[in-house]
């Protein structure tokens, strides 16, 4: 239960901390259409992303694969801004976005899996037990994930129903704004 308790924080922190913020924006991007009644979906869609960046991480760890951390870390603005995108181009067409996020979600979870494979390997001792160790992290990861989505659905909340904003409007908003941070991450992170 040590090996768990000890990779719980790291999980969490990794979404939650403000250094995070690529892994937030990427968050805010799928949650960005739904609402509190769509929590069951929001929720697997959650689990989708956490599914993909376990698999990832745990491939990562032990040394199945591995991926130039240049790359990876240019890639994963590269997933927010398309998941941005997404939203924006599906905008008018019921349901369609929230589809189409569950196999990006899944899918763009392996690529955020890998950003934090070096460090994740680095404090896996040999003596430790790995799989406790993983399931630590993608527990606090998952945690840090409903808590951020949960943020959202508040604010959403909030804006839909007091501030009269249009749903529309709202993922425009969001989607709109998580595209630009994520562009200019991307071309900031350059692998020239």
């Amino acid at each position: 239960m040590t090996d768990f308790a000890f990779y719980f924080g790291p999980g969490w922190h990794h979404i939650i901390s403000a250094d995070a913020l690529d892994h937030q924006l990427f968050i805010i991007a799928l949650a960005a259409v739904y609402t509190f009644g769509d929590i069951k979906k929001v929720l697997i869609l959650v689990t989708a992303f956490t599914i993909g960046h376990s698999l990832t991480l745990a491939l990562s760890v032990l040394d199945i694969i591995r991926f130039s951390s240049k790359w990876v870390e240019f890639l994963i603005p590269c997933t927010i801004f398309i998941t941005a995108l997404n939203n924006i181009i599906q905008i008018d067409k019921k349901g369609a976005s929230a589809r189409i996020n569950y196999y990006l979600a899944l899918f763009f979870g392996l690529i955020h899996g890998m950003g934090f494979a070096n460090a994740v390997r680095i404090m896996l001792a040999k003596d430790q037990s790995i799989g406790m160790g993983l399931f630590g992290f993608n527990v606090g990861l998952e945690v840090g994930q409903i808590v951020v989505v949960a943020i959202i659905l508040v604010f959403a909340y909030i804006f839909l129903s007091f501030g009269k904003i249009a749903r529309r409007d709202w993922i425009y908003f969001l989607s709109a704004g998580v595209f630009a941070l994520a562009i200019k991450m991307a071309i900031e992170r350059l692998p020239l």
